[in-house]
């Protein structure tokens, strides 16, 4: 939602409205943690920002695997340095368009993981890669196993507050992706009340209860959350992995919100927003990349509910956005599709062919 990223929940809020770390862990935090963690977060802000800028990703992953191998069973906080390093390197396999081999390294995250933060993180990751796949995900979907956590059982929560925030936004997203608004409800309880957790790296909880009432039709409170998380400052958790690191929450964030503009008939502030999302976009992971061609989907969409608020014709500017947008997207031949139930981002380029 669109978790994220362009979250989870995206490619349903684009068809209608309807529809990160432990406490106080940040890339300045790490630096007066142990040697080990903070040999990990330097290879990590190296290796997945050269990834875009510098290195090849062959070389970033390098980076971080020989990192892992030298830091392993190094004494005091190797074991949390191997865990920030297994995360990078899922994110950065995702970002290379392997996204099952990045789903694989997060389970093996979350076997050696040296503690609950940790397993959050990898867990909350895995979540948002099926779901931005389209993968079916149960709603009794539970973290316990894999997180060895209950979040039944407030006690073991008592201190851990900003973890639960963030296992129940995610179920919470399933929730609702599987149509089942009730039990999303329950699960966003806190933050309705007004408890978001403090700044502890909740600001993917905080985004997910932002779709959650986008798309329940909320849009005045929906707003509010949109700004929150678009105010603060999270560059600094390493605790996030796959879609649910720093820069796709803000990327997400920045689309909802220019479609929640956009649902609510403020098409110049719409414009502005979807602008920034799509200059952030390319800068992140280049002109080419899927997230582009879900944005240019999104800026097409805003145009045409501006076309039709004000009367107005532009349908050639139209047009020509969803078919750059199926462009970047690679969709294939339309008789081929048949033969494609698992083809990416199926949903977003059946809404982009679908005003062509």
């Amino acid at each position: 939602m669109a978790m994220s990223s362009i979250r989870s929940a995206l490619a349903r809020a684009l068809v209608a409205p309807k529809l990160q770390g432990p406490r106080g862990f940040s890339a300045t935090a790490a630096a007066g943690e142990t040697q080990p963690e903070r040999v990990a977060a330097e290879m990590v802000r190296y290796a997945l920002g050269g990834a875009v800028h510098r290195s090849s990703p062959d070389e970033a992953m390098r980076i971080l695997e020989q990192g892992a191998l030298n830091l392993q069973g190094g004494g005091e906080g190797s074991a949390e340095a191997v865990g920030l390093l297994m995360l990078a390197m899922s994110t950065l396999l995702y970002r290379s368009g392997r996204r099952q081999d990045a789903m694989e390294k997060l389970k093996a995250t979350q076997q050696v993981a040296p503690s609950a933060a940790f397993r959050v993180a990898a867990w909350e990751a895995l979540m948002g890669l099926h779901m931005e796949a389209g993968q079916e995900i149960s709603s009794s979907t539970s973290p316990n196993d894999s997180v060895d956590l209950s979040i039944k059982d407030d006690s073991k929560w008592s201190d851990q507050d900003h973890l639960k925030f963030r296992v129940n936004a995610i179920k919470g997203l399933i929730a609702l992706l599987n149509g089942e608004t009730d039990s999303a409800a329950q699960l966003f309880v806190d933050w309705s009340k007004g408890v978001f957790g403090g700044k502890n790296q909740t600001e993917n909880a905080a985004l997910s209860y932002g779709e959650y009432l986008h798309c329940v039709g909320d849009y005045p409170m929906a707003t509010q959350v949109y700004e929150r998380v678009l105010q603060e400052d999270v560059s600094g958790n390493l605790l996030a992995a796959g879609n649910m690191v720093p820069e796709e929450v803000s990327l997400g964030a920045t689309c909802l919100y220019g479609q929640l503009l956009s649902h609510s008939g403020k098409f110049g502030d719409a414009e502005d927003y979807l602008t920034r999302a799509l200059q952030k976009a390319e800068e992140q992971f280049g002109a080419n990349h899927p997230k582009v061609g879900i944005v240019l989907t999104c800026v097409a969409r805003m145009y045409k509910l501006k076309a039709k608020s004000e009367g107005s014709s532009s349908i050639m500017v139209q047009e020509g956005l969803y078919r750059k947008a199926l462009e970047v997207l690679k969709a294939p031949a339309i008789n081929s599709e048949g033969t494609s139930k698992q083809m990416d981002w199926r949903d977003i380029i059946s809404l982009a062919r679908g005003h062509i």
